[in-house]
């Protein structure tokens, strides 16, 4: 049994594919089944159940899994405590963000950990599916930490670092019919048509829910991607909006009204795998994240 061995197994054991833990490992399909029958050869044992259709843990490889992790974690750890000791800190870390990041300047930040760590290698990755997306991708081993504006009853199986909280306002049209009251509550939007983001972003998951508490359909007229390109369609008429308020910048044709009745507030947090420590690499650049929005 070796490391290597233990890395593809987890991979295959965390997809439950062995061509979708090849992709993740940048490898070919054939290395990977040759080192689970290695390892199983040693073991004595299978550690999957293999059909046409699917592949899952055997008893044997659930009890494997949790150790097999362990293991390659303190091997991980033995590795960067003596390469930082020697060189300097090291690594790799994959992170996940939002197409749009409010609150975080994460290209300045990014910039500022590489000038202080150069020789930790980042990448960075978006999701068109938002934070729930995001979220996933860290559960599955995808990504090692990323940026997510969730709530915590969205974060199952993660730990979330929270970086700052922001309240939800209404985007309306400066003739809109509600753009003098300053304030406003959700049961007065009913009947409105809706601008917002694609589902699977946290902003948006929030406000739906919010909604269906309160018993109020809503219709979403315009879905887009992007959190900096609501305000155009609010401008031109074609929705009203429940965002975050990333920013108190003047929106010229928009009025930016308060939420009265609700507690709806947006937080953007950094996630990563629960009941795993993260790398040193990782904790480095958490704790820049923490001190730079401190």
């Amino acid at each position: 049994m070796d490391s290597r061995q233990l890395e593809y197994f987890v991979a295959v054991a965390e997809e439950l594919s062995f061509t979708r833990a090849a992709q993740r490992l940048f490898t070919v399909q054939s290395t990977v089944s040759a080192a689970i029958r290695a390892l199983e050869t040693d073991l004595k044992t299978t550690l999957f159940d293999r059909s046409t259709r699917r592949v899952t843990l055997s008893d044997a490889g659930q009890a494997l899994l949790p150790e097999a992790k362990a293991a390659l974690e303190a091997l991980d750890r033995a590795r960067a405590v003596v390469e930082e000791a020697s060189t300097g800190l090291r690594g790799n870390v994959r992170i996940g963000t939002m197409t749009r990041v409010g609150l975080v300047d994460l290209a300045s930040l990014l910039g500022a950990f590489y000038e202080r760590y150069p020789l930790v290698e980042v990448q960075v990755t978006t999701s068109p599916t938002g934070s729930s997306g995001l979220a996933d991708d860290v559960r599955h081993g995808r990504l090692d930490v990323a940026l997510v504006g969730l709530s915590r009853t969205d974060l199952a199986g993660l730990e979330p670092r929270e970086l700052a909280t922001v309240p939800f306002v209404v985007l309306v049209p400066s003739s809109h019919r509600l753009a003098a009251a300053g304030e406003v509550r959700l049961k007065d939007l009913a009947g409105e048509r809706f601008v917002d983001m694609l589902r699977g972003f946290g902003n948006r998951t929030s406000v739906d829910r919010a909604f269906d508490l309160e018993g109020l359909p809503r219709r979403v007229q315009v879905e887009v991607p992007d959190l900096t390109t609501v305000p155009e369609y609010v401008r031109a008429g074609l929705g009203v909006a429940v965002v975050p308020e990333l920013d108190d910048d003047e929106l010229p044709g928009v009025t930016r009204l308060r939420l009265a009745d609700s507690e709806l507030t947006w937080t953007l947090s950094a996630i990563t795998p629960s009941g795993k420590r993260p790398s040193r690499a990782v904790t480095a650049l958490l704790d820049l994240m923490t001190s730079s929005l401190g």
